[in-house]
């Protein structure tokens, strides 16, 4: 949970500076983020506005529930009202991934499909949002925060977890409610029910997750203190193991690509 010592103000001010101090050194002209209606796209992309440089919003709809739809451009044109730095693109994926689901052979494993699908639909995001960062020489700025990309590794290996730079990765969800809240991000958006979006259905992170991201929080935090399952019963000890599960088996995400290396001797 957010501490009392969080300092917004000063947070704010060295995320901004490290994205614009990275864009320069990497000689680029901006930053292109996916926007999804949730929180941590809308976070990211405020930061990003804030550099002063050009930044492209881009929706990428795949079969999404209307609420998403609304409240991504609910938040662009929040971004439009206070940076003329913002420019906003819609890219329509759902023709596109209708069209390479009728050209896949289809599993026999219903679930394992559907999972796979999901993160096809990711993967493509990931493609679109290289696409334009291309055209317009940016960075693609990632959303994911820290229980996503160091604690559980709820994201899509080459699909929202391929990005240029990662801004929001060191807060935890509750420091990104945070910041959200005192940067003046819609409140629609940040009190909506977190989703990935990625199953053309109403399921939330938590029901994928089997727990909330303030219960994953107090969970990576009791494990970075060194506490096991012993020090826990209840539900405590349900979240624990369910996070200690999950940072189990996405390691291959959250470690670098393995490369097998050859002795000299060999070569």
């Amino acid at each position: 949970m957010t501490s009392s010592t969080f300092k917004s103000k000063e947070i704010t001010e060295l995320i901004v500076n490290w994205l614009k101090t990275y864009a320069e050194t990497a000689h680029v002209k901006g930053f292109v983020v996916g926007i999804s209606g949730g929180i941590d796209s809308a976070l990211t992309s405020t930061l990003c506005a804030m550099t002063g440089l050009p930044t492209l919003c881009v929706e990428m709809p795949i079969h999404q529930a209307a609420s998403q739809v609304s409240r991504a451009q609910e938040h662009i044109s929040y971004l439009k009202s206070k940076f003329n730095t913002i420019s906003s693109a819609v890219a329509d994926l759902t023709p596109t991934f209708d069209l390479m689901v009728e050209s896949f052979p289809k599993g026999e494993d219903e679930a394992r499909l559907n999972l796979t699908l999901a993160n096809t639909r990711a993967r493509l995001r990931m493609t679109t949002l290289y696409y334009f960062a291309g055209i317009h020489q940016a960075l693609v700025a990632g959303t994911g925060n820290k229980v996503e990309d160091f604690g559980v590794g709820f994201y899509t290996k080459y699909g929202d977890g391929g990005v240029d730079v990662s801004p929001i990765a060191d807060l935890m969800k509750s420091e990104v409610r945070e910041l959200a809240k005192y940067l003046g991000v819609p409140s629609s958006i940040i009190v909506a029910k977190p989703t990935d979006g990625l199953f053309g259905d109403d399921r939330s992170d938590e029901d994928q997750l089997g727990a909330s991201y303030d219960e994953l929080e107090m969970a990576m935090l009791a494990k970075e203190a060194g506490k096991t399952e012993a020090d826990f019963k209840g539900r405590e000890l349900e979240v624990f193991k369910i996070y200690s599960r999950l940072n189990r088996i996405n390691q291959h995400k959250m470690n670098p690509i393995p490369v097998c290396e050859i002795p000299k001797e060999l070569k």
